[in-house]
């Protein structure tokens, strides 16, 4: 089940974290910050990028898109661009709307949107369009081995 997979890799990078549950649904950075009543800034979007054909994960503000220039200087690529559907799935074993920053099917690469350094409290998902966790951001960092860097559109 995903959030279990959710809730091992959790405990395997050492996060202490409740998974809290939505039943209207956390599809979306906005249903995420309506849920839980806080700011689409502090949620995490985990997004797949293919950088020259490799999977790699970008951890973002909601209230950011990636500029894909920024990620691809960031990975040392020339070309990035954004997985679809099925490749998400396939590489992270999650479907999008509830792909978590942990738990994938096999390790990617990650990048940390810098400006997800500046709340105290942030909130992924867990693995289902229903769940999310809350985290410090410098936890999030660590538990990804994620490089923070300036991933904003501007």
């Amino acid at each position: 089940m995903a959030l279990d997979r959710v809730r091992a890799a959790l405990r395997a990078a050492g996060l202490v974290a409740e998974i809290l549950q939505f039943p209207a649904g956390t599809r979306t950075a906005e249903d995420a910050a309506r849920a839980l009543g806080t700011t689409v800034a502090q949620i995490v979007k985990s997004l797949v990028f293919l950088a020259d054909g490799e999977p790699v994960l970008a951890l973002v503000s909601g209230a950011n898109r990636v500029d894909e220039r920024k990620l691809a200087a960031a990975c040392g690529a020339r070309r990035v661009i954004k997985a679809d559907a099925a490749t998400v799935r396939a590489i992270t074993g999650f479907a999008i709307g509830g792909v978590p920053p942990v738990g994938h099917l096999r390790p990617l690469r990650a990048f940390l949107d810098r400006d997800l350094m500046a709340h105290p409290v942030v909130y992924a998902a867990a693995g289902t369009p229903t769940a999310v966790f809350p985290v410090a951001p410098a936890e999030l960092q660590r538990a990804c081995r994620a490089d923070p860097v300036d991933l904003r559109q501007e």
